[in-house]
């Protein structure tokens, strides 16, 4: 079924040690479930924000590879910081 979407995000408050967790599909791109999205928290921080009353927010991404961020809400910017894999490399020749 393609409901027209470039990607679903879901969300619920967290559980324990963090204050949201979330997961991310984008099927209709490629992509079944990315592990880790720290793209997504530039729009459920400022979310979570408002409905728990604090700037600094820890999520985890509940993927089966999952990872952790911490987020911290500054104006209307999402300051993101976490533990990271790289994944590619490469060199530009300008």
């Amino acid at each position: 079924m393609n409901i027209g979407l470039g990607g679903v995000i879901v969300t619920a408050p967290g559980d324990g040690g963090e204050d949201y967790v979330c997961r991310f599909f984008a099927p209709s791109v490629g992509i079944d479930e990315d592990p880790v999205t720290g793209s997504i928290s530039c729009m459920l921080a400022p979310y979570w924000s408002e409905r728990l009353g604090k700037r600094r927010l820890t999520a985890r991404q509940l993927s089966p590879r999952g990872g952790s961020m911490d987020c911290e809400v500054v104006g209307a910017r999402v300051m993101i910081a976490g533990p990271c894999r790289l994944y590619s490399q490469g060199v530009l020749h300008v």
